[in-house]
């Protein structure tokens, strides 16, 4: 049977033996990624969002729920989420918008126009 977790991935950061990366590194980076110090590991689930393909990092501790689109059946980002809501719901997968994109490439290749 599936289910919403058969779709994820897994994240092991294992600092446990080496000196970590701290909060101003991670900060200066301009990355959202996990602090994970000296002496500490994370484990996580990651999942891929389909509307994007930007990997998130399931946070165990969210209070908030994670945005997840019925049309495509997957977790999608904040972002896309947001995109989604103000489309009235619309579900636009990645794979969607690649084959938009290949469609208009062989309609200029072939006719010269472009139909946007």
């Amino acid at each position: 049977m599936p289910s919403k977790t058969n779709k994820e991935g897994y994240l092991l950061i294992d600092h446990r033996n080496s000196p970590g990366v701290s909060a101003d590194v991670i900060r200066t980076s301009g990355k959202d990624a996990p602090v994970v110090g000296e002496g500490q590991m994370l484990e996580a689930a990651v999942l891929t969002c389909s509307h994007c393909t930007a990997q998130i990092i399931r946070n165990p501790a969210r209070t908030r729920e994670r945005a997840y689109c019925r049309g495509c059946d997957h977790y999608i980002c904040d972002g896309c989420e947001a995109k989604r809501v103000a489309s009235g719901g619309q579900c636009d997968v990645f794979t969607r918008k690649l084959d938009r994109t290949v469609e208009i490439q062989h309609n200029w290749l072939l006719t010269g126009e472009h139909n946007g």
